[in-house]
């Protein structure tokens, strides 16, 4: 018999299956008594301090026990504090990014994804050099800084050192004034020594979706390949920040399992990297099954309703405050605008998911991991960003000032947001709506920008960032950066 234990390295006593029932039982007991959610709500409320603000975050129970619960004017009392929490340590910024998909080669058998290495009418593609570059140069004319590689696991299509050579081909292309400055990887578990060859490529973010930590659910679903190994797959996260990654993003596929399970299982992952790691999660991205090629979600009979979707975002944010969270355009506009108060700091924007498919004038389906809800340009998600009050972010400083791992949950703990990030916000954004608006966008951001610049507590640090939006206005002078 295994027992809970958050600072184990063995997957299922950080994941502990008995704990997470305990918790679902204490969760479902507690979810209407309303002294114990207050108190709950009460330690999640950003507390002011002389430098800006605290949050101490929730445990897993705790949290459980807001998820349970179903009293209407306390849902909205959760939804307001995630507000808050959000507004507070990442502002009205929201990061832009976009995936850019190398290979769809296989051998795994999961069965939500159209990859799997026995779905044999799918168009099967891996990009060449010359091809990624044509890819990047694509991202780049539509503005975009930041991407998230993605490939399917197979040793011999997608080696590391291709996953390796891709990288250095994405950071070398400049185009006008075109650059990618961060290349975040989502790409299958791997071994330490692998993890410290991306770290020495120059990554920003490892990500890994669990799919699901539910073990024996976990296994049905990754029947055959290497991913069947619930362990190794588990424990990627270690060996990654093993590996010297100190950025690192979990995420569950809420839809394969119950998601009450799933979330207190992606909980106690974060407290487990924060107990043996001294850091938790960079990011957590909230996915859900879509339909795709040869995949029905209504196969899985877990699915979960916008509501109940809108409350785990606004659960996540309560328990783990400091982490950055990401929605996908798997998710339509609609639902996206509710997460975005709620807590989420990332989006992507203008994706294609098939391989290939940002050089292709009319989006292609044949390769496409899932179907994409929200369709719009990445001009019209700025626009429309902006036009709900949030500044649209191309930074990547952070990663580049190594301010990464504990450095940016110190500086984000710090307060010190306004006086770094925003003004970094609001340059990158500058460099956007010079190089690639449209004259709409640009009447709007600018517009933004003037009101936002008068945000920054520090006067040197706005004279200084007012001064570089002038230079971006009026030369080929780009990439400034506090």
């Amino acid at each position: 018999m295994t027992t809970y234990n958050p600072k184990s390295r063995i997957a299922e006593e950080f994941i502990h299956d008995g704990e997470i029932q305990e918790t679902l039982r204490y969760a479902e007991e507690n979810k209407r008594n309303i002294p114990l959610i207050d108190a709950i709500l009460e330690k999640a409320r950003p507390k002011k301090t002389e430098t800006g603000c605290t949050c101490e975050g929730l445990t897993h129970r705790e949290a459980s026990v807001l998820l349970a619960c179903d009293i209407p004017e306390k849902i909205e009392e959760m939804y307001r504090i995630a507000e808050e929490i959000k507004l507070a340590f990442y502002g009205n910024r929201i990061v832009l990014f976009a995936p850019l998909y190398l290979s769809n080669y296989c051998v795994n058998g999961c069965l939500y994804c159209p990859y799997h290495a026995k779905n044999k009418h799918i168009t099967r593609k891996k990009l060449t050099q010359e091809e990624v570059r044509q890819e990047v140069i694509a991202l780049q004319d539509m503005g975009h800084k930041r991407l998230a590689i993605e490939a399917g696991e197979d040793p011999v299509n997608n080696p590391i050192e291709y996953i390796l050579e891709c990288i250095q081909t994405i950071y070398s292309v400049n185009h006008k004034n075109g650059a990618i400055r961060r290349v975040n990887v989502n790409i299958a578990a791997t071994t330490v020594e692998n993890y410290r060859k991306l770290k020495e490529a120059g990554i920003g973010t490892y990500i890994l979706f669990q799919e699901t930590y539910h073990k024996e659910s976990y296994e049905q679903l990754h029947p055959t390949g290497p991913k069947h190994d619930y362990a190794y797959h588990t424990e990627a996260m270690d060996r990654a920040m093993d590996g010297g990654i100190d950025d690192v993003g979990l995420g569950v596929l809420f839809g394969l399992e119950r998601y009450k399970y799933e979330f207190a299982g992606l909980i106690m992952h974060a407290e487990h990297l924060e107990a043996v790691h001294g850091v938790g999660p960079h990011t957590i991205s909230v996915p859900r099954v879509k339909r795709a090629d040869d995949i029905d979600p209504d196969m899985f009979d877990n699915s979960i309703s916008d509501d109940i979707f809108a409350k785990i975002i606004a659960c996540i944010r309560l328990a783990v405050p400091y982490t950055g969270m990401i929605i996908s355009t798997r998710e339509s506009e609609s639902v996206r605008k509710q997460a975005l108060r709620l807590g989420i700091s990332q989006i992507s924007g203008g994706s294609r998911t098939s391989v290939g498919g940002y050089t292709e004038e009319e989006r292609p389906h044949d390769s496409e991991q899932f179907d994409v809800s929200d369709q719009r340009t990445l001009d019209e998600v700025v626009q429309w960003l902006m036009e709900g009050g949030d500044i649209p972010s191309f930074c990547t400083a952070c990663y580049r000032e190594g301010r990464t791992g504990d450095r940016f949950m110190s500086l984000c703990k710090s307060g010190q947001i306004l006086n770094c990030c925003h003004p970094n916000a609001l340059m990158t954004l500058s460099e956007y709506l010079v190089d690639y608006a449209t004259d709409r966008t640009k009447e709007i951001g600018f517009r933004l920008i003037e009101q936002e610049l008068q945000r920054i507590p520090n006067e040197k640090v706005r004279n200084i960032a007012t001064e570089h939006i002038e230079d971006i206005k009026h030369s080929n002078r780009r990439d400034f950066r506090f």
